[in-house]
């Protein structure tokens, strides 16, 4: 059990590479949204262009905050 202001270390190599998975694939979902909005732009849609850019932004968060916690919680303590 860690104390306070340790960070958790997991010896399980699955534990990394289900995190950076799961972070590959809200990058993924982020792309497709970006992608889903200039679509919209480029048909004279503009609302759909923002709302499609807002969830890319989101799902850009997610992804990114899922790959900085898994090299947090899977790294080696030094």
């Amino acid at each position: 059990m860690p104390s306070i202001g340790e960070r958790p270390y997991s010896a399980n190599p699955m534990n990394r590479i289900f995190g950076y998975l799961v972070g590959v694939v809200w990058l993924g979902m982020a792309f497709g949204a970006f992608q889903r909005g200039q679509n919209g732009g480029a048909l004279g849609y503009s609302d759909m262009s923002v709302w499609w850019t807002i969830i890319a932004g989101l799902l850009t968060i997610a992804g990114v905050g899922a790959l900085v916690g898994t090299t947090i919680h899977t790294a080696k303590k030094s």
